[in-house]
């Protein structure tokens, strides 16, 4: 994985001026790619394997809405999280006014703390190896 060193630059926060380490994505894979490599490691059709993940998606997404979570064997399990303001006085809580929005949760499988999807993840810092967090899109 490549990363690139960042400063802070927002004066609000109490890290400006402090610098760390931040992955760096080049690319994003779209489902056509996904279902492709996936029907080849099958040895199946595209198509099967787009059902396949359409179906899933769509039971998943009902699920998390509802407000369970999801467990994906070998992979992990998601939940959504509301964001909310706080208050000071709980009868002056309003759903609408007060709670920002929802984000989804995601928690690698784990064995015994163990966790499969960051073994063998190598570093090597990337060739523009510097930016500002103001650079940032």
């Amino acid at each position: 994985m490549k990363y690139r060193i960042k400063k802070e630059t927002n004066p609000t926060r109490p890290t400006c001026g402090k610098y760390k380490a931040v992955a760096v994505h080049y690319h994003t894979v779209d489902s056509k790619q996904l279902i492709k490599e996936t029907a080849q490691r099958m040895g199946t059709h595209t198509s099967n394997v787009l059902g396949v993940l359409s179906s899933v998606a769509a039971v998943v997404n009902s699920h998390l809405r509802e407000g369970d979570r999801v467990r994906l064997p070998d992979w992990g399990m998601m939940k959504l999280e509301i964001e909310s303001e706080k208050v000071d006085n709980l009868k002056d809580f309003r759903a609408k006014k007060h709670i920002r929005g929802v984000r989804l949760h995601f928690l690698p499988e784990s064995f015994e703390g163990h966790q499969e999807l960051y073994e063998g993840i190598t570093f090597e810092k990337d060739k523009n190896n510097f930016i500002n967090f103001s650079d940032e899109i």
